[in-house]
């Protein structure tokens, strides 16, 4: 293997070559490197996609922050080169390696990778290959890196199994460094590969997917994940921080303009709006909170360490954040004549006033104001529980219009549960019901863009049984919609279908699709979030290679009572409750937001425990937080109790 200064002297010659060569210099603003030989313990952490895609991830950044805090311990970064660079390393026997000092991935003692989505899975294959570790866990030897994955897509990590040793379920911030304390440990005794993920499996949050047994029915239903010894849980609960870690105030600034230039700050964690469509609501209640002081704090630090100018106050539902008008009033007074730019997306309309509304228009560009009804029908919305009438929404965006915006975005899903074509032809309707409330205020400058994604049923949420749409139905509806909506003041964006079959099927199916990862991968799949670089064919061969139906893991509607492949992972909702809901849904029955009732969706008693035994401010919770109508924020002053938005910037 290289070292270091071999690797930089390669690296030199190769920059000339490629597109962007500062992907792959490091050196940023905030950048830490510390004495590599003088450090026990090393870990890299790695984004499965380019530099652009990676730098701003927030949750990867505070890992960087947290990790290079411990004294025993140093964080380097890797994401993975793009196609021009990837050819070059091959051709020169170039390893991927870190940005701070150049040391080959290889040479790390973890490997922590994200995975927030799944349309990634195969660049995690191509970042492990560039590497030099070993594809498949089971061929990794003592002396390998232990390769660790975390993220909302781990809440199903079945199709990933074979290529990861250990997933952390839940929250990051202290399942890492116990981890990274554990392979320290082992390290120091030279213990075993195989001592070391025993110790990892003991630890709360961590699933080990070697130390599991995979059986199936004859009709290729999951039959039974169990332990294959005892001692291993047969059961693994997700980790749940009691409180949020400090914000992170020394964020890296970028070589070059990356998704998201800006400083990010966590206001919230949790959501507790309950729409049954949505994963991250799920799986990360339940809600905790920083305090304002905190928020303003971190934000003055981050802006002094960076010279960014703009600021992402960043959560599920920032407007349902208890003091989201005290926010944004302070952050205005604090930096408004600074001319810093502040964005508080995902604000929900039912829990949003005049105020606040006003407060953001006076700190925004104003490029656009983002609405989120997903369904178009009051039927349709009762299903997803999304409650908001029509009547509300269009009252919300003739506030928008009239507040200077000239353009709003709606975002629609396709392909909910019991829809039909009525239900979408009713977003055609709707998005010409609100832009003519824009004609009204601000005659032809007002523009309305229409964004069209496909539902798919998520693990761990009330519609993790129901089917998901055939391509020939996805293609027939947006066929519609274009139809419907041909104003040239009307932009009208949708998602390819056969990206949705694919976040489907790997979304949604059981340890069998290892082998299809590897071969759709070895056959040319990357980059499969990029739509220039998405090759469906592939993943259609590797599923006749592998002898599996992708309609299986597709179009097939599950059995309330089937063994789901991601029942052994436990988010900290109760099947029963989803069951219920996913009932309640076919009956357009609404729950009401849980911070003002609680319908015992079996985060509780693990809310109550992490209560007692960090009490503090930031919990909501009816039975053990402050009275609900503490927490049903300015309900007094929102005339326009409507959708989801993001005020000045795209929903993700």
């Amino acid at each position: 293997m290289l070292s270091p200064a071999e690797i930089d002297a390669r690296l030199l010659r190769l920059l000339p070559r490629v597109e962007k060569p500062a992907r792959y210099v490091g050196g940023e603003l905030n950048q830490v490197v510390k004495p590599w030989e003088q450090i026990p313990l090393r870990v890299a952490l790695a984004f499965p996609d380019v530099y652009e895609i990676g730098m701003p991830n927030l949750g990867l950044a505070a890992l960087y922050e947290l990790v290079n805090q411990q004294p025993e311990m140093l964080a380097e970064r890797v994401y993975v080169p793009w196609t021009d660079m990837q050819a070059l390393m091959r051709a020169h026997d170039l390893p991927l390696f870190s940005l701070e000092t150049r040391h080959a991935l290889r040479d790390f003692d973890l490997v922590g990778i994200s995975l927030p989505y799944e349309s990634i899975y195969t660049n995690v294959l191509t970042l492990l290959a560039l590497g030099g570790i070993p594809l498949l866990a089971s061929a990794r030897v003592d002396g390998d890196p232990l390769v660790l994955a975390g993220g909302h897509a781990t809440f199903n990590p079945e199709p990933m199994a074979d290529f990861i040793d250990a997933f952390v379920i839940g929250d990051g911030e202290e399942a890492l460094i116990e981890v990274a304390h554990t392979v320290l440990t082992a390290k120091r005794a030279g213990a075993t590969r195989a001592t070391l993920l025993r110790a990892l499996a003991a630890l709360d949050g961590i699933y080990v997917p070697a130390l599991y047994d995979v059986s199936y029915h004859a009709d290729g239903r999951v039959a039974a994940v169990s332990p294959r010894a005892a001692g291993i849980p047969a059961q693994v609960c997700k980790r749940v921080v009691a409180t949020l870690p400090p914000p992170l105030t020394r964020p890296l600034v970028p070589n070059l303009d990356t998704v998201h230039n800006r400083v990010a700050v966590e206001i919230m964690r949790g959501c507790t709006r309950g729409c049954r469509f949505c994963h991250a609501g799920m799986v990360t209640r339940p809600v905790r909170e920083r305090t304002v002081e905190e928020i303003v704090g971190a934000i003055d630090a981050a802006l002094g360490a960076t010279g960014f100018g703009e600021v992402g106050l960043l959560s599920l539902s920032s407007s349902d954040y208890s003091h989201a008008l005290e926010l944004v009033r302070a952050v205005a007074a604090r930096f408004g004549s600074r001319g810093v730019n502040i964005s508080l997306p995902s604000l929900r309309i039912e829990s949003f006033s005049v105020e606040l509304m006003q407060a953001l228009a006076g700190n925004s560009r104003r490029g656009g104001f983002t609405l989120a009804p997903e369904a178009a029908s009051e039927r349709m919305r009762a299903i997803i529980n999304k409650p908001v009438s029509t009547a509300q929404l269009l009252e919300t965006a003739r506030e928008i219009y009239s507040r200077g915006w000239h353009t709003i975005k709606l975002y629609f899903m396709i392909g909910h549960p019991e829809e039909t074509l009525a239900d979408v032809e009713a977003i055609a309707a709707l998005c010409q019901a609100v832009l003519a409330e824009g004609r009204q205020v601000l005659g032809a400058r007002a523009k309305l863009h229409a964004g069209i994604s496909t539902f798919v049923p998520k693990p761990h949420t009330p519609f993790q049984w129901v089917a998901c749409d055939s391509i020939e139905q996805i293609a027939a509806k947006q066929q519609l919609l274009r139809q419907r909506l041909r104003q040239r003041a009307i932009k009208l964006s949708w998602s390819d279908p056969r990206e949705t079959m694919l976040e489907a099927w790997l979304a949604r199916g059981d340890r069998r699709l290892g082998a299809v990862i590897l071969a759709a991968w070895q056959a040319g799949a990357s980059f499969d979030a990029w739509r220039e670089h998405f090759r469906f064919e592939l993943w259609e061969q590797a599923f006749d290679g592998a002898g599996l139906d992708p309609a299986f893991y597709t179009h097939r509607p599950r059995a309330l009572e089937e063994r789901l492949p991601w029942e052994h992972i436990d988010a900290g909702v109760s099947q029963r409750f989803l069951r219920e809901d996913r009932a309640w849904s076919a009956e357009g029955r609404l729950r009401d937001d849980c911070r003002e009732r609680c319908f015992a969706c079996g985060v509780l008693p693990t809310f109550k425990a992490l209560r007692a035994a960090h009490p503090g401010p930031g919990w909501k919770c009816p039975e053990v937080g402050p009275p609900a109508t503490a927490t049903t924020k300015n309900a007094a002053t929102a005339p326009a109790a409507a959708a989801a938005m993001t005020a000045a910037e795209p929903r993700a």
